[in-house]
C-alpha cells in the first residue's frame, strides 16, 4: 500500500512540475516572435530588410519567417490544401516625388488600394529565379513565387521600394496572410531625392492602410 502512495506522489509532483513549466513558457515577457503568433493561424513575418532600412547595395536579400503554414513545393500549381502552399513576393519601385493631385487620386479612387504602386520589379532579369517561375505562370510584373521563404533581388536603382509578402494556396489563390516593409536603396552620393514643387515624398506615396 505504501508502495502504491509512492508512486502515486511520485506520478502527481511530475505533473505538477510540468504545468508549472508550461505556464513558465506561456507567461515570458512577450519579446520574441514566437509568443507573438496565435497557434494554428498562419502568419508571415519579414526578418530582412527590415521596414524603414536605407542602404547603397543594389541587391537585397529578402528573408521571411512562416508560422502555422506548410511551404509545399511538390504541390506547386496543383489542388488547394489548408495550410499549406506558397508564397507571393511583390516588388515595386514607388515614384521618386509624386504630385500631391495624383497621390490624392489614387487614395480616393473606388478601384485602387489607396497608394501609388509603382514599377514592378518581378522579373527574370531582377528577380533570378524566382522571376523565371513568374514569366512561367504568367504573373510577372505582379509577383514572384517562392517556395522558399526567402528571395533575392539585384541589379535594383536607387529609390523608395515597397515590399509585399502573401500566403497563397498551392493553386496559387491569396490568402488574408501577408506582410509589408518599404526599405530604400541609396543613390551614389549617399542621398534620396530632394522634392520639390510642392510634390510629395516616395514614403508618402508608399503609405497604405
Amino acid at each position: 500500500m505504501r508502495r502504491g502512495i509512492g508512486i502515486f506522489a511520485t506520478l502527481a509532483a511530475v505533473a505538477a512540475a510540468a504545468v508549472a513549466a508550461v505556464s513558465l513558457s506561456d507567461g515570458g515577457d512577450g519579446g520574441s516572435a514566437e509568443g507573438a503568433v496565435h497557434p494554428g493561424e498562419p502568419s508571415v513575418a519579414i526578418v530582412s530588410p527590415r521596414n524603414g532600412a536605407r542602404q547603397t547595395d543594389h541587391a537585397v536579400v529578402v528573408k521571411v519567417r512562416v508560422h502555422d503554414f506548410t511551404l509545399a513545393p511538390w504541390r506547386f500549381g496543383g489542388e488547394p490544401r489548408l495550410g499549406e502552399g506558397h508564397i507571393r513576393f511583390g516588388l515595386n519601385r514607388v515614384p521618386d516625388c509624386v504630385d500631391p493631385v495624383k497621390l490624392e487620386r489614387a487614395e480616393s479612387s473606388p478601384v485602387g488600394r489607396g497608394r501609388l504602386v509603382g514599377r514592378s520589379f518581378d522579373f527574370p532579369r531582377y528577380a533570378g529565379p524566382n522571376g523565371v517561375l513568374a514569366a512561367r505562370i504568367g504573373s510577372s510584373g505582379s509577383y514572384s513565387p517562392a517556395t522558399r521563404p526567402e528571395i533575392y533581388y539585384h541589379d535594383l536603382p536607387a529609390g523608395f521600394y515597397r515590399l509585399v509578402v502573401v500566403l497563397a494556396r498551392n493553386s496559387g489563390a491569396t490568402t488574408p496572410y501577408h506582410a509589408v516593409t518599404n526599405f530604400q536603396i541609396l543613390s551614389a552620393s549617399g542621398h534620396g531625392p530632394n522634392c520639390k514643387g510642392g510634390k510629395v515624398s516616395s514614403a508618402k506615396a508608399a503609405a497604405f492602410d
